[in-house]
Parts: C-alpha cells; sequence; structure tokens
C-alpha cells in the first residue's frame, strides 16, 4: 500500500505501481481510501466537511477512526475481498495506516504506541480487514506539499477540507507518519529534492527497486 504526507503523490504512484503489476501479468485490483463513490464515506465526508466541528480536534481520534475503518470494511466486502482471497494483489492507496497518521496527531506522543496497538487490532483483527503485506511511505518537504495542496484547488483555499484548512494539524500528521514510518517498518521514499518534487518516474522506480519487483 502507498501512504504519505498530503500531497506527496499518493494516488499517482498507486497508479504507476499497479499498471506496472498489470503489464507483467499479475492479478491486480487498485483500491483508494476513502472511497467517496461509496455510501460508506457518508461519515467520513460529514467528518471532512466540518459537520461535527470545524477543527479537526472537535471529533476524538478513536471516533474518527471508526468512521475511516467502516468504509474500508465495506470496501472489502462488496468490492475485493473475494479478489484477495483467490491470491490476487491489492495495491491500496491509503489504508489504515492513514488513520495513524492522521488520528495520532490528535493525542500526545505518549499515547501514540497505546493508540496504535488499539487501531491495529480494531481493524485487522476486530473487523476483519486484511493488513498490508508491505507499506510504502512517501515522504516530501512542508514546503513543497503546501503549494501543491494550493495549487489543487487553484488558490480557494475555502475548498479544503477540515484537515488541509488546519496547517498545525498538518504539521502534527507529519511528524505522526515519521514516527510511525519508523515505528512501523514502513519503506521510506523521499520524494523531494532541492526544493521540488522529484520526477514521477524516478519516484515509481525507486518503489519498484525497493520492493523487488
Amino acid at each position: 500500500m502507498i501512504e504519505g504526507v498530503d500531497g506527496s503523490g499518493k494516488a499517482t504512484q498507486a497508479k504507476l505501481l499497479y499498471e506496472a503489476l498489470r503489464s507483467r501479468g499479475v492479478s491486480v485490483r487498485q483500491v483508494s481510501f476513502p472511497d467517496y463513490a461509496s455510501e460508506s464515506s457518508a461519515l467520513v465526508k460529514m467528518y471532512l466537511r466540518g459537520d461535527f466541528g470545524r477543527k479537526p480536534g472537535d471529533v476524538n481520534a478513536y471516533a474518527a477512526s471508526s468512521f475511516y475503518a467502516v468504509d474500508r470494511y465495506a470496501s472489502f466486502k462488496k468490492d475485493w475481498e473475494a479478489f484477495y482471497r483467490s491470491g490476487g494483489v491489492v495495491v491500496a492507496d491509503r489504508y489504515a495506516t492513514s488513520n495513524a497518521v492522521h488520528q495520532c496527531s490528535k493525542l500526545p506522543e505518549g499515547e501514540w504506541p497505546a493508540f496504535l496497538e488499539w487501531l491495529f487490532h480494531f481493524e485487522y483483527d476486530l473487523l476483519g480487514i486484511p493488513a498490508p503485506d508491505q507499506v510504502m511511505f512517501l515522504q516530501a518537504e512542508a514546503a513543497v506539499t503546501e503549494k501543491l495542496l494550493l495549487k489543487r484547488y487553484h488558490g480557494d483555499e475555502s475548498r479544503e477540507d477540515i484537515h488541509e484548512a488546519d496547517r498545525a494539524y498538518m504539521a502534527r500528521s507529519r511528524r505522526a507518519a515519521e514516527y510511525c514510518a519508523e515505528k512501523l517498518g514502513w519503506i521510506t521514499v523521499h520524494c523531494t529534492h532541492d526544493g521540488g518534487m522529484r520526477p514521477v518516474e524516478d519516484i515509481h522506480g525507486e518503489i519498484m527497486e525497493k520492493l523487488k519487483i
């Protein structure tokens, strides 16, 4: 699965990985979370547009995690469980690891280990969605990704969700992501260089190399 800070190119790299595997004859599916096209993402959409409060912290880490987890559970049961259980390879753009990144940031750092233990037990053991075999973490400099996020909305900050609009929250999420990557053994790919993004194909090539594909 592909994880990373906002603006690091997760969707692009997940698609390139999917296409590379497919071109080699691998039985592969691509999934992305949240699944905004599904009814299962209703609580996620309500949360992100501020229906439960205008700051991310207005919804505690455990409640917000459950919104995203249920969306993943629905996707797994409805769309790709049979494919996965038959031996298919699934490439995910975000997954339970995104709860680790974004919800840890709402808690004191001393509580992060206990939260991660709860989170993965909840999603992988109790809900029963599969744990990823490998996590690729796309790291990128904050100054670069902030510019890319503004470009995404053509400079209109009013279109940002409550995560994107809260710069302090985004900075805490970045710190949480780096902590998770180190603690959980994610493979880190540095996506920025000299104040800009590395070429997309260079990043893809490094991902393929590190996955030994």
